[in-house]
């Protein structure tokens, strides 16, 4: 087996050799991303330019598709190719390198977590004329994968037949390692971990609600999108723990600390968040909101009721034996 990705010049010498594979190194994007340091104008500047090249261009993560195509150049006689998004110029990088008479591997599968197109989650709309570049690595693959039956929609209907539905795998021995839950505090203690997303996956209602009460609680919130919610922290004070994304190990046996789990939804089916399946390993309850729940169930997790408890599927299911033995399959 062979492995294409950045190393970052890390050496994986010893990994090879457990796992019995061949690292390539995929290289580093020689043009950054627009660092959003400064303030004032200047952060605004920063931040304008950065959303108007991502836009417009798919910048930095455009030059992934180079990258990849040039990677794969000297490949050839592979049973199996699997590319892996996102970001989606990974696709359109096997798709540019894969040409007739060049047979880099004898089945091509290309995995999307998330879809690109038609995505309904993004603020703005991809420009038209991405959308070759997304018709020519279906076009090319031999399978598409996603995560949930409900994403099919996103996809050009005219490549329906190639997708298949394979869960997102995960290792699920961390579960042995997770301590135990013991209730230790007087007052409520629950989180969420993810990103926002401004009108969909918006956590201000919550927030909202949240600011009214007078009883005591703690809400910790792992996030690299605090910006969108750093006015709530003088109104709740230190009610609200605001912190950085943790690795996600890490993460867990926090997160099996609490009370319960938030889960701010897509509001969609078409994307399913993975921090779910970390809720499931994490075994604490799920309190789920939607733009149209009724914040009474807030009152009701922190006092303790969890009979609306959002339910979760089974974990055998993303098992990453199982996930990888579908791969296998295809």
């Amino acid at each position: 087996m062979t492995i294409l990705f950045p190393t970052n010049g890390g050496d994986y010498t010893e990994f090879e050799k457990i796992h019995n594979v061949k690292i390539k190194d995929l290289g580093t994007l020689r043009f950054k991303p627009i660092q959003l340091n400064g303030g004032g104008p200047v952060l605004l500047l920063r931040r304008a330019l950065r959303r108007t090249l991502q836009v417009l261009f798919e910048y930095p993560d455009i030059q992934l598709m180079f990258m990849v195509a040039k990677a794969l150049k000297n490949e050839r006689g592979h049973d199996l190719l699997i590319s892996i998004a996102v970001p989606h110029p990974i696709h359109w990088g096997v798709a540019k390198a894969w040409k007739k008479g060049n047979s880099i591997a004898k089945k091509w599968i290309a995995d999307c977590g998330d879809p690109f197109m038609l995505a309904r989650l993004d603020t703005f709309h991809k420009p038209f004329y991405f959308k070759y570049f997304e018709k020519s690595f279906c076009r090319k693959c031999d399978y598409i994968t996603i995560p949930v039956e409900t994403a099919k929609t996103p996809y050009y209907p005219e490549f329906h037949d190639k997708i298949r539905v394979i869960p997102q795998g995960f290792r699920l021995d961390e579960i042995d390692d997770m301590p135990a839950f013991v209730k230790k505090h007087e007052y409520p203690r629950f989180a969420y971990a993810g990103n926002f997303i401004p009108g969909r996956r918006d956590p201000k209602a919550l927030l909202d609600h949240l600011s009214k009460m007078k009883d005591y609680f703690k809400f910790f919130i792992f996030s690299s999108h605090l910006s969108m919610i750093n006015g709530y922290k003088t109104q709740l004070n230190d009610k609200l723990e605001l912190r950085e994304p943790l690795p996600r190990v890490e993460l867990l046996k926090v997160l099996t600390t609490m009370d319960f789990l938030v889960n701010i939804d897509n509001n969609t089916n078409e994307q399913i968040p993975s921090k779910l399946i970390d809720y499931a390993i994490a075994g604490r309850p799920v309190m789920n909101i939607r733009k149209d729940t009724d914040l009474t169930v807030v009152d009701e997790f922190l006092s303790g009721d969890y009979a609306k408890r959002m339910m979760l599927e089974d974990l055998k299911k993303y098992d990453i034996r199982n996930v990888a033995a579908q791969f296998m399959e295809l």
